[in-house]
């Protein structure tokens, strides 16, 4: 067994919930921001934060809400997101955090998988809510803003604040993001307290992030990339976090000079944009330290473009929802084109053969695998995925191939799972096959991601129509847009006589990305 340990010290973990940590630095600047809706200019203190968050665990408590209970999330970004998620935390509660673009159906099963009691919402979403919530367990919607008929105003559920509920740090699970995983349907993963506090203290030293600094939250907060490294690690540094409920270019740039932000952290297509787009030279970005890509790979050229044009560092890391997510991160100064950077403290990875199971030493190709503190739970109710995922002695296969060089660098060459990533959301091709599947004229079908310059990779269906069927490519499209969320429906349809198949009936989705790299 080949082992590459990190070149990074390992880290101290305290034995503590993740809202400790979060509000560690309030005592210290009670009156520092720490949130501020981009939009509208409301903002957070952090003794207003704190404050806020321990009334909402007191209110959920009066509820009779507590250890074993789960609430839905579904919002923006907004900084009435992190008094739910840590209030929540505070009375032991776990939060599954939804999508707000998601279609009823989707939301709907992740209310049913999770098994949540209560949806937090806002008012734009209460319609989506409430036919989201037939056939649930959750009886009640809660909403951020303005009072709706049928549903409880935010503030109406605060009560006298209570302390932290004690839990199990180790094995309480506090967060239930939503992953597809290495294959197939989105499945709840269960991320403990010790999972989140664990992350949080690893990319500490990497991001170097100083208390004073303003970090830039465009990143979803409902997805494991925007929760922990912007909303929970940049307030874990007293940082203030500039909430986005969604990316607009022009008024990110504004932000950015207005504020004088520091922290940029990105997916590959606003690095594009960046790089490419004129509007970018009508602001003044001199603030910016850093501006850090994840979610997707990000090419090396695309990277080096933008640094230029901006005159900042612009770099990525690796992660995962089921590893809180951050595995891989660059340190500041410690840039090599090309890669995601070295692994964080207290983690190590093996790069294994996937034909032949052999570890592969510095320089050879193989799945990443990883163990570390910050690797899940296990998938909710669903044992079997989880040991396809994490094997017997506790590595989580990535499903990614990566190479590691002689001074800890990894870089991500090719994808061993199906998993499709656009824009950093996952879509699962399942999902879709599924989905097109019930349409009356679709005989067979098969789906893959295809390169993309602006998305990263953007979903291909091959599909076979049943005898005497005739639609247009544009009816399926949409036949989906209907049922799934903006970012999954397919726009690249190919009809085919059959989808290539392997004995046993499993698709061959490698010769049909094959097919796809050939065409293009």
């Amino acid at each position: 067994m080949i082992i590459h340990s990190s070149p990074l010290p390992d880290v101290e973990i305290p034995d503590v919930p993740v809202t400790e940590v979060v509000l560690r630095r309030a005592a210290q600047v009670p009156d520092r921001i720490a949130l501020l809706d981009g939009p509208t200019g409301r903002s957070l203190t952090y003794a207003q934060l704190s404050a806020a968050i321990h009334a909402f665990a007191g209110g959920l408590a009066d509820r009779g809400l507590g250890p074993g209970d789960t609430i839905a999330l579904m919002s923006p970004n907004i900084p009435e997101f992190a008094i739910v998620f840590h209030g929540a935390a505070v009375a032991g509660v776990a939060v599954s955090t939804i999508n707000p673009t998601y279609t009823a159906e989707e939301v709907r099963f992740q209310l049913r998988d999770s098994a949540a009691v209560l949806l937090v919402t806002i008012e734009m979403f209460v319609d989506t809510a409430r036919e989201a919530i037939e056939g649930t367990d959750v009886d009640q919607i809660v909403v951020i803003g303005a009072a709706v008929p049928d549903t409880i105003a935010f503030t109406d559920l605060f009560g006298e604040p209570i302390e932290q509920v004690p839990v199990d740090v180790n094995e309480h699970v506090v967060v239930l993001p939503y992953s597809s995983g290495t294959t197939g349907l989105p499945k709840g993963v269960m991320l403990s307290h010790r999972n989140l506090v664990a992350n949080i203290m690893q990319i500490e030293p990497g991001l170097s992030v100083e208390g004073d600094e303003v970090a830039l939250a465009v990143l979803p907060f409902f997805h494991i990339y925007g929760m922990q490294v912007l909303m929970n690690g940049m307030l874990a540094q007293g940082a203030t976090v500039i909430t986005m409920p969604r990316f607009d270019l022009e008024q990110a740039l504004a932000l950015i000079q207005d504020h004088r932000v520091t922290r940029f952290l990105a997916v590959p297509p606003i690095v594009l944009a960046l790089a490419k787009h004129p509007m970018v030279e009508q602001f003044d970005l001199s603030s910016l330290k850093q501006v850090f890509s994840g979610a997707a790979p990000l090419g090396a050229e695309v990277a080096a473009e933008a640094a230029a044009r901006i005159d900042c560092e612009v770099v990525q890391g690796y992660g995962m929802t089921e590893l809180s997510p951050v595995t891989h991160l660059t340190p500041i100064g410690d840039y090599k084109p090309g890669t995601v950077g070295v692994t964080v403290g207290s983690t190590a990875c093996r790069i294994v053969d996937p034909a032949t199971g052999e570890d592969q030493d510095v320089g050879g190709e193989g799945e990443l695998w990883i163990s570390g503190p910050q690797v899940m739970k296990g998938y909710l109710n669903n044992p079997e995925a989880t040991a396809a995922t994490i094997d017997s002695d506790g590595w989580l296969h990535t499903g990614d191939i990566a190479v590691i060089d002689a001074d800890g660098h990894v870089s991500i060459v090719d994808r061993l799972k199906e998993l499709i990533k656009v824009k950093g959301f996952q879509v699962a091709p399942a999902e879709l096959e599924a989905m097109l599947l019930t349409h009356p004229a679709v005989a067979d079908v098969a789906v893959i991601g295809v390169d993309d310059p602006e998305a990263g990779e953007v979903p291909r269906a091959y599909v076979v129509l049943k005898p005497d069927q005739q639609i247009s490519p544009t009816d399926l499209t949409s036949f989906l847009a209907e049922r799934v969320a903006t970012y999954k429906v397919v726009h690249d349809i190919v009809f085919t006589e059959e989808i290539p198949k392997s004995a046993s009936g499993k698709i061959l989705r490698r010769m049909l990305r094959d097919q796809a790299r050939s065409e293009s």
